[in-house]
């Protein structure tokens, strides 16, 4: 029989998932991290620069198919103006594909236009962000999304490695 507290240490142990961000603007995501440390949002952090780079993570590609070099997300923040592949069209494939639907998506962005806003839900992101101005905003927004995501939410455990 187990007691509450190693039901939670349980917890903790499972939530502690990837977190990967796909960003064209290296200081965003420079800025990103920090303020996950800064938050004590201590998970793994990843990141990409564009929609194609993260379908090629998520789908184990090129750079990424040696085992090991992508661990799957347990979380993506995504950017929605990116170059190549941008993040609406990352987002509908990444909500197309069985092997890759149940990971939350959270769009984080410098757009606040309703029909970005509009357009990421219908096509079935978890949430949508508007990137704040200020570091210490940013840490608050990640602390929040850290908090809800990693410590409250009940997350799938992932698929099996095939």
């Amino acid at each position: 029989m187990t007691n509450k507290h190693d039901a939670r240490l349980e917890k903790q142990t499972r939530q502690l998932i990837t977190i990967l961000m796909a960003d064209d603007d290296e200081d965003d995501r420079m800025f990103a991290q920090d303020a996950l440390v800064e938050s004590r949002v201590l998970n793994n952090f990843r990141c990409v620069q564009d929609g194609e780079e993260l379908l090629d993570y998520l789908k184990r590609r090129g750079k990424y198919a040696a085992p090991g070099s992508a661990p799957r997300p347990g979380l993506i923040l995504l950017d929605l103006n990116m170059p190549r592949k941008d993040g609406r069209e990352a987002l509908a494939e990444i909500k197309s594909d069985p092997a890759l639907r149940s990971i939350p998506v959270i769009v984080l962005t410098t757009s606040a236009a309703q029909e970005d806003i509009v357009r990421s839900y219908d096509l079935g992101v978890n949430s949508f962000v508007t990137k704040p101005v200020t570091f210490a905003a940013l840490v608050d927004v990640m602390r929040d999304l850290g908090r809800y995501w990693i410590e409250i939410v009940q997350l799938p455990d992932p698929p099996a490695e095939s």
